[in-house]
């Protein structure tokens, strides 16, 4: 499969879309996270962003290497995400969770 998409040039364009997926599925993600155990799981997608990063080190062919890499770093990316949908929330943009005590 990889031989087609290197032939046909298509490789970067699959890893774009799947660039594209990938961080479009942390969006909710975040949100979901956040609403159902505020900030206080950033420590799992820190564990995630380094597995994926060793994941990625490991993993020798390109196409798997590359989006597991995404992975990674939109994982450690959520945890900047995480304290700015903490942010959303005391602003009103997004609903508290009713079961939950916030720090504001």
């Amino acid at each position: 499969m990889i031989e087609f998409l290197t032939t046909h040039h298509l490789l970067g364009l699959i890893i774009g879309i799947g660039t594209f997926l990938v961080i479009g599925l942390f969006h909710p993600i975040v949100i979901k996270a956040h609403y159902y155990w505020g900030t206080e799981c950033w420590w799992l997608f820190l564990l995630l962003g380094i597995l994926g990063i060793i994941l990625s080190i490991i993993v020798s062919e390109v196409l798997w290497s590359a989006l597991i890499g995404v992975f990674a770093f939109s994982s450690l990316w959520s945890i900047k995400e995480l304290f700015e949908q903490q942010e959303r929330v005391r602003k009103g943009w997004f609903p508290k969770n009713p079961k939950r005590k916030y720090p504001f």
